[in-house]
């Protein structure tokens, strides 16, 4: 958008600063109008995954796997609640409306009221702003930054917070951390192993406390 200095109109200094400042902030109106719309309608697609917040999308194929999976066991009403795995939220907001995204990177603030600023390393604090969730989800899928014992515990702290008394759980990280997830969530391991766009070193699975795989 060109600025009225281009133009043949006559101006003080002053009411042109004026003008111009506010066809750069319409022009910001709209661009975060353009940015809102967007995220709502869940296109994910738009964002690069941040390394330095150990984010790894995961494959079509995946998304897919679990999309079925969530289209089997979600219903009217159900409420889903996605942990630190945003690649999923295109899939799983087409299945089903109730969704919400718990993640670090403000990024996905486009995603509306569906985006929930959520820092696991808050997760012993008290007063806890996800103590306003708690007991509310039919379904959580999560997928931890870190293969951390540190990180496990407090994920599975919230995770325990989130969910209803007979929620479902999909939690997906490295083999390595068995051990913690099923001490602290008392899930088993399953066949299932999520893919990523990027070949990454470590040997990824999935756990459940339900019989997953008969969904695939």
């Amino acid at each position: 958008m060109n600025s009225l200095e281009d133009t043949d109109v006559t101006l003080t200094a002053e009411t042109l600063h004026v003008l111009n400042e506010f066809l750069h902030e319409k022009a910001e109106r709209e661009r975060e109008e353009q940015n809102r719309v967007l995220g709502i309608s869940g296109n994910t697609s738009m964002f690069e995954e941040d390394w330095q917040l150990s984010q790894f999308w995961y494959s079509e194929e995946t998304k897919h796997s679990v999309g079925k999976v969530v289209q089997k066991l979600s219903s009217p009403g159900s409420q889903i609640a996605l942990l630190s795995c945003p690649s999923l939220y295109s899939t799983i907001k087409d299945i089903h409306a109730d969704v919400k995204i718990f993640e670090f990177d403000r990024r996905f603030s486009t995603f509306g009221d569906d985006f929930i600023f959520y820092d696991f390393n808050d997760a012993f604090q008290e007063p806890n702003h996800i103590d306003e969730h708690a007991s509310l989800y039919d379904l959580i899928i999560a997928d931890p930054p870190f293969l951390s014992e540190d990180c496990i515990i407090k994920t599975a702290h919230i995770i325990k917070k989130l969910k209803k008394p007979e929620g479902k759980i999909i939690f997906c990280s490295g083999k390595v951390v068995e051990p913690w997830v099923t001490k602290f969530l008392d899930l088993k391991l399953c066949n299932f192993c999520p893919a990523h766009n990027r070949n990454l070193g470590n040997e990824f699975v999935s756990f459940a406390n339900f019989n997953l795989d008969e969904l695939l």
